[in-house]
């Protein structure tokens, strides 16, 4: 089958073969034919090493298709069957499930370092335990979670992760309260699912922050009441808070030198929601003072920091009643053969989402 495969961390191009085959089927395990996925910032970050990954390795971990075969002891899944994949499912039974926090289970990252592929040369890795850039993927059964046969499915796999981050963030993690002041910087896919949320909550003011001018008019379209430049955030926190600092700031680039923009940009007692996937050895300076004195709230937001399969539901409940566009968030469609293209795209900013259609 064809797959999209990363030869080395490091790698820029991703080589489509035709020669992978999604491997490990048994008990607990389901064989899925993927119909559509998404290319995620995360994707893009475990090919430069920023997020940890073994190679070689098969990117993607936003998808959705078809049950084509299911292992023994799998009883809720049934060939033919529509799913979205999950690349963190809960365990239920380890101490984070026990407490309600699934999103900080673990079990799903223990699927990472196990090889889910093979070539002719040897194993292959999938990202996060899935690898969505192909035609075919064996996973955990946990991780393929039925959707209903009215969503689509360019949309479910946005659902699976980008559109339940940003949302979850602003919705869960942060719970932004009605008529709150919000900024977001970094306007991608994730960065506009956190705009909807925000405008699902009520905030009164939601300023959208990104280099680029094509994803600054987007956010306006999505619920964003001003977009602007990062040179132009000084004045905005001046303009809509009078220099006091924004109720919430979503941090969601990854980086450091952001996320203290974010924590100067956020008012003393206000929230900071780090929503942006950064590597281990880009360190956030803070002064002991300025933690105490300003009293500021500093939230990570973990894959929407809540519930995922009710976090799913809840999107497609929103979606279907038309008070989240989703639609939209697609901006490129390519075929697995035009993958680095859609890399190019998200690298420049060009693209919010772009759905590879497999």
């Amino acid at each position: 089958m064809r797959a999209a495969v990363l030869h080395e961390i490091g790698q820029d191009k991703l080589e489509v073969l035709d020669d992978v085959e999604a491997v490990g089927f048994g008990p607990g395990k389901v064989r899925v034919r993927l119909r559509a996925t998404g290319l995620c910032h995360s994707d893009v970050s475990a090919m430069n090493g920023v997020l940890p990954q073994p190679a070689p390795f098969i990117p993607g971990h936003e998808g959705a298709g078809e049950i084509v075969e299911v292992g023994d002891g799998v009883t809720n899944l049934t060939p033919g069957q529509r799913v979205l994949m999950c690349w963190l499912p809960a365990c239920g039974s380890c101490p984070a499930c026990k407490r309600g926090q699934t999103e900080l289970c673990l079990a799903g990252f223990m699927n990472a370092g196990t090889p889910n592929f093979k070539r002719p040369g040897g194993d292959v890795f999938g990202f996060a335990g899935t690898g969505t850039f192909t035609e075919e993927v064996v996973v955990n059964a946990a991780c393929a979670v039925p959707i209903p046969d009215d969503v689509p499915f360019d949309i479910a796999a946005l659902i699976g992760c980008g559109v339940t981050t940003g949302l979850g963030a602003a919705i869960n993690t942060a719970d932004v309260q009605a008529g709150s002041s919000v900024a977001v910087i970094g306007c991608g896919g994730v960065g506009i699912s956190a705009i909807q949320g925000a405008r699902l909550k009520g905030a009164a003011q939601i300023v959208a922050v990104d280099p680029v001018e094509s994803r600054r008019e987007s956010a306006l379209k999505f619920g964003a009441t001003q977009a602007i430049s990062p040179d132009e955030l000084a004045d905005a926190k001046q303009n809509v808070t009078g220099g006091e600092g924004f109720d919430y700031v979503f941090e969601v680039v990854g980086k450091s030198a952001t996320a203290r923009t974010a924590y100067e940009t956020t008012r003393r007692g206000g929230t900071l929601c780090v929503v942006g996937a950064g590597a281990m050895d880009d360190f956030l300076q803070l002064n002991m003072f300025e933690l105490f004195f300003d009293e500021k709230k500093i939230l990570p937001s973990m894959y929407g920091g809540g519930d995922v399969l009710q976090s799913y539901e809840r999107a497609i409940a929103l979606w279907r009643a038309g008070r989240i566009d989703l639609e939209s968030l697609i901006t490129h469609r390519v075929p697995l053969s035009e993958i680095n293209e859609a890399l190019d795209q998200m690298r420049t900013g060009v693209a919010l989402r772009t759905c590879i259609e497999l």
